[in-house]
């Protein structure tokens, strides 16, 4: 009796107080069944003749429902745990089949949204009234055994509300909880409950299957409404694969989703920036120069001359350079395998990039507003002597050198008052800013969304930083079978470049004893006495960075619009045609701006100049595709038809003059008002077009077999007739093993093999609009004759190639994918290996075979690469701490297979300190040897050729001790066996390291409790070397600053590694320790880097609702926080010389400018 009191007054209240253990959490999955009744889906619309499995587990027999409807279902494992089924379930619709299914296990289910169902065990019958919120009680099996544990409820105060869905409808089942106890209630069908509360209670936790759970303060209020939205995880997530949409869980080949919220975390100056760590297989190397863009590679290196991705942006075929607000993108998708890319053909061998931007949505209007501001820093400087000790130490160099030091260095009368730190002349606190504006809004008919943005970033350097502003309209409408819309991006960005030198290098290398300023450097050719230095006891080769500053400029300014217009008609119900116009068209301009001085020692004064560069590029695409996608029984096929054309056209045109006009005080910086006959103009166009046929066939058996078929032919006019056509195909397959009968394992939800082969191309930009003809230029001093009299005449510069061709890319792709525990993980295994052949270089021909005006392009190499990449994440957030853990890794390994044609025995391209070889790597590094310093003469006596001679003659005590390769072959088996008896640097170098890393890995992690969240990322890189130039010229003790720790050789200090100070003057052993291409230099890279770590806060909605702000978030986030490393260079993520991104001489690090600190603050706001 006492039991059925206090069940009756649990159902009046609504109230109900459980035994703290495993209830609780049932309390969160309960939810009656409404909707049971919902419209089925009809009998037809299961495949014909389809079998389910008998005799398996309830759970198993829920995903084969999953599978064959394209639907979820979302339920408490402990509610379907240890339940078998025998149900034979052929033949009927959805619910048909989920009603035959579980109404005998005692349970049933609701219909949360078309792909969402929710099951529950049937509530136990209520007794006596029925509250008058009709709140069913939380009638789970387990309550009715807790009844007798069921204490007295005290006096509670009365909460009552209601809770919406995304549709603002009121959602049936919702479970409302006061926080911390397991006192809550029911929403009844229109949302509706009434809770009773104690008088200490702060917080409600809202929930609902299909829902992302919330916490909302009550404050005093005893009304509390509440719209929970969908929790898009467990939806089956939908990706662009070109030209169409589909199932992630039904895509062939191997592509990576990226969201918005994923990559927004780190503040960046571009697309590639922000996504570094992201995706197994993409290697994204940044740069600290604001404006430049990172660059991004990926699988590995596929030509010579051109490594960069093909960028999509809402359908629009952008410039390699894209210029996009990142708080503008919805998502990122990167296609990587031949059967993701090859609908793009000749331009997907570097793998696409298809960045969507976001849309608007049914509803009233939304405003979004977000800001950030962050400051940068450098966390690492170049460790270089100060004044005194750099005089000291230049005392010694001429003293070891037998020379007799100038004045000022022999008695120390450098100036006491000079002792520049130049680091601090060049770096400052740097800064970036970033905001954003967003309306959005729209009808069942039609959505709309507008954004404006700006971004700016004060470079840490002096004289750098970029700016950008844009505005982004999309809109969508619909009529009957008509839907159109259009998407326009237009973006003015301005940089302001550091005009001259490198300030990284220069701040290393420019001496302290130096001054910025000094009167005594003033004369007619150096107004602004800027210190270059003197002979001979102030030598430098380094610019100085605050003259060059002061004296030049370099300004570019960019505007842009991107966009595309777009109309679809629904022919039927399983065909649909478009038509899409995209456009591009940019408007570009330099100047660069030179006023009277000096800026390194021993430069000749130059005239006052300004020149400028104007750009102007327009891109227009036409595309008509018909997607179709069919049902037959168990079989069903989808793809898309079309044709694509594109006509690009970039004019270019320069001019500079001398002598700029001047008064009061200031340069007029315009050509017309310069004075000199010193003048220069020029013009360049470049104009080519596109045209192609794409195809793509999807066919699927019974969720189980899948198939792609994918073809593109494509005509580009920058090939001769010979080659101009290209047919660009692929063929993957898959099997989703989860699906077969003889797989019956409940904690695996899905396992599916794939596999693809096909072949992409390569368009090099660099190669113009006609890189097959000949050139013929004009000369106007042509001599003929035996008068030798000058004509005007004309001659071939450049030498025709009709074979000229598309670089291809082979490529395999062998993939495994997995989820265990529900899509609790899920994991992704792809295996790769690609072949780019006919890559293009520039093949050496002499110039009096009418090649003056450089090397013809022609199809002559082929790299290889290989590597596996692994991806893998984990969610928990069924409990008050909700948190997921992402990981990846990949390994790229790549190979020159051929370098030449027609016999030519060259086998290498040279390039610096690297060589690309037959067998090696790309850029591989190819140096001298050390091996350690010679301690003594009797070392050097004893280091002889195989012929008794000296191998390093000019060697003395505390030289380098470099290796004599093998390069002399004594038993005539082909493989040399002995050195040569010399050191030169032709024979003498051996391939050493790898600038390519052996193994790349990025991790994240989020974690959220309540209001509170916290997000962390790190990248790796391992196994891979970079040139530290900056340190080879501090170490060569010539015409530089020296490292504050250098350690030379002595007769008392041979327990080092650097060699002996003295002057290369006259001796050949200094002269030798000196070489540049040598592995003293080269440096393990490999480092662990704190990407981004993220700590924000939600505001309470009490005091939200009082501010009339939908919600609002505030953050505090630090970029590039440490890093662990060996590497003693500033950062060791490093593009290449001088920031560039060249491929022959990737890692060579001669000032980077290194990836900054950056912390920050910011609060997203919505009203």
């Amino acid at each position: 009796m006492k039991n059925q009191y206090i069940l009756l007054s649990m159902l009046l209240g609504g109230v109900y107080v459980l035994p703290q253990p495993s209830v609780a959490q049932l309390l969160t999955r309960a939810q009656p069944a409404y909707e049971s009744n919902a419209q089925a889906t009809s009998p037809a619309e299961t495949p014909a003749g389809q079998r389910t499995r008998r005799n398996r587990s309830l759970k198993k027999a829920l995903f084969e429902l999953e599978r064959r409807f394209n639907v979820n279902f979302a339920y408490d494992e402990q509610v379907v745990a240890n339940r078998q089924t025998d149900a034979d379930l052929d033949g009927l619709s959805l619910e048909q089949a989920l009603s035959q299914l579980i109404e005998s296990q005692g349970l049933r289910y609701r219909k949360v949204n078309a792909n969402l169902f929710a099951i529950q065990p049937v509530p136990a019958k209520k007794v006596g009234l029925v509250s008058p919120a009709e709140s069913p009680a939380p009638a789970l099996a387990s309550v009715s055994n807790a009844l007798t544990n069921v204490t007295e409820a005290p006096q509670l105060k009365r909460i009552t509300g209601q809770i919406t869905d995304e549709n603002n409808q009121g959602l049936p089942g919702a479970n409302v909880i006061e926080k911390g106890t397991t006192t809550g209630a029911t929403t009844d069908s229109n949302g509706n409950f009434v809770l009773n509360v104690s008088d200490a209670a702060t917080t409600l936790t809202i929930s609902s299957v299909g829902y992302v759970s919330q916490d909302v303060a009550i404050g005093t209020n005893t009304v509390v409404n509440v719209k929970l939205v969908p929790d898009d995880r467990t939806l089956n997530e939908v990706v662009v694969i070109g030209y169409q949409t589909v199932r992630k869980r039904d895509v062939t080949g191997a592509n990576d989703v990226i969201s918005s919220t994923q990559a927004n975390k780190v503040t960046a100056n571009s697309l590639a920036e922000s996504i570094q760590g992201l995706s197994p297989g993409v290697t994204v190397r940044n740069t600290g120069v604001p404006g430049q863009q990172a660059s991004i590679q990926i699988r590995g290196v596929a030509s010579f001359l051109n490594t960069d991705p093909l960028y999509i942006i809402d359908g629009m075929i952008a410039d390699a350079n894209p210029t996009i607000n990142n708080d503008d993108i919805e998502s990122i998708q990167v296609l990587k395998d031949a059967s993701a890319a090859a609908i793009y053909g000749s331009r997907a061998a570097n793998g696409v990039i298809i960045i969507t931007t976001k849309q608007g949505k049914e509803g009233p209007i939304r405003v979004s507003f977000s800001a950030k501001y962050g400051t940068q820093q450098v966390y690492k400087r170049w460790d270089v002597m100060d004044a005194a000790n750099f005089a000291a130490t230049q005392r010694t160099q001429y003293q070891n050198a037998g020379q007799t030091p100038p004045a000022s260095v022999a008695t120390a009368t450098f100036n006491p008052n000079i002792n520049t730190d130049w680091q601090d002349q060049v770096l400052q606190t740097g800064n970036l800013q970033d905001y954003n504006l967003t309306l959005s809004g729209g009808t069942k008919t039609g959505t709309y969304l507008i954004s404006g943005s700006y971004f700016g970033n004060k470079g840490y350097v002096i004289g750098s930083g970029f700016d950008r502003a844009s505005l982004r309209i999309n809109t969508k409408s619909q009529i009957g079978r008509f839907t159109f819309g259009e998407n326009a991006l237009l973006t003015n960005s301005n940089i302001q470049n550091f005009p001259a030198g490198n300030p990284i290098y220069d701040m290393a290398g420019m001496l302290p004893v130096i001054p910025v300023q000094d009167p005594s450097y003033i004369d007619a050719g150096n107004p602004g006495g800027y210190g270059i230095g003197r002979n001979p006891d102030a030598v430098t080769y380094a610019f100085n960075p605050v003259a060059v500053r002061n004296l030049a400029s370099n300004k570019s300014n960019f505007a842009k619009l991107v966009g595309n217009a777009y109309l679809d008609v629904k022919l039927a119900d399983w065909l649909t045609y478009r038509a899409n116009a995209g456009l591009e068209v940019s408007f570009d301009y330099t100047q660069n701006l030179r006023r009277l001085g000096i800026y390194q020692y021993s430069a000749s004064p130059v005239p006052t100049s300004v020149g400028e560069d104007r750009s102007r590029y327009l891109s227009l695409l036409f595309e008509h595709t018909l997607n179709f996608n069919k049902v037959f029984g168990m079989h069903n096929i989808n793809g898309v038809v079309g044709i694509s054309q594109q006509t690009s056209r970039r004019d270019i045109t320069s001019g500079s003059r001398t002598n700029l006009g001047f008064a009061g005080g200031q340069y007029f910086n315009t050509i017309n008002a310069a004075t000199g006959i010193s003048n220069s103009a020029g013009g360049t166009p470049d104009d080519y077009r596109i045209l192609g046929y794409i195809g793509r066939v999807n066919y699927t058996y019974n969720d189980r077999y899948l198939l792609t078929l994918t073809g593109r032919v494509d005509q580009d006019s920058r090939f001769g007739a010979n080659y101009r056509t290209g047919f660009f195909p692929s063929i993957a397959a898959a099997w989703r093993i989860s699906e077969e009968k003889f797989f019956n394992v409940d904690w695996i939800s899905d396992l599916k093999l794939n596999a693809s082969y096909g072949k992409l191309g390569i368009v090099v930009p660099t190669l113009g609009s006609f890189p097959y003809t000949a050139f013929i230029n004009n000369n106007p001093r042509t001599i003929f004759g035996v008068d030798q009299t000058p004509y005007v005449g004309a001659y071939q510069a450049q030498l025709a190639n009709p074979d000229l061709r598309w670089e291809e890319r082979l490529q395999q792709n062998y993939g495994v994918s997995a989820s265990f525990l529900r899509n609790r993980i899920t994991t992704e295994i792809n295996v790769y290996n690609s072949l780019s052949n006919d890559a293009i270089l520039n093949l050496a021909v002499p110039g009096y075979l009418g090649n003056l005006r450089g090397n013809p392009y022609v199809n002559t190499a082929s790299i290889r690469n290989r590597g596996v990449e692994f991806s893998a994440t984990y969610r928990n957030n069924e409990h008050a701490v909700k948190w997921d853990v992402s990981g990846n890794f990949t390994t790229i390994k790549n190979r020159v297979e051929n370098v030449g044609n027609q016999g030519q025995e060259i086998n290498y391209i040279q390039s610096g300190n690297t060589r690309s070889q037959v067998g090696q790597a790309v850029g591989q590094w190819y140096v001298l040897k050390t091996a350690g310093i010679f301690q003594n003469q009797e070392e050097i006596n004893n280091y002889r050729g195989p012929n008794g001679n000296l191998i390093q003659p000019d060697a003395k005590p505390g030289d380098i001790r470099y290796v004599d390769q093998l390069t002399v072959d004594t038993n005539n088996d082909g493989i040399p066996d002995q050195g040569d008896g010399q050191i030169t640097q032709n024979n003498d170098r051996q391939f050493v390291g790898s600038p390519w890393p052996k193994l790349q890995a990025g991790a994240q992690a989020n974690v959220s409790y309540g209001q509170f969240s916290l997000n962390l990322q790190l990248t790796g890189v391992f196994g891979y070397t970079v040139y530290n130039d900056v340190r080879r010229g501090l170490d060569s003790y010539q015409l530089t600053n020296f490292r504050s720790d250098i350690s030379p050789w002595t007769t008392t200090n041979t327990n080092t590694t650097d060699p002996r100070l003295g002057l290369e003057s006259g001796d050949q052993g200094i002269i030798s320790n000196n070489f540049g291409y040598t592995d003293r230099w080269l440096e393990n890279a490999s480092y662990v880097r704190v990407r981004n770590v993220e700590i924000g806060f939600t505001l309470p909605k009490t005091l939200l609702n009082t501010l009339k702000i939908r919600n609002a978030r505030v953050y505090v986030s630090g970029q590039n926080l440490f890093t662990i490393t060996k590497y003693t260079g500033l950062d060791p993520d490093v593009t290449g010389p001088a920031g560039t991104t060249g491929i022959q001489e990737r890692g060579v690090d001669n000032g980077h400018w290194p990836s900054p600190r950056v912390v920050s603050v910011g609060v997203n706001c919505d009203f």
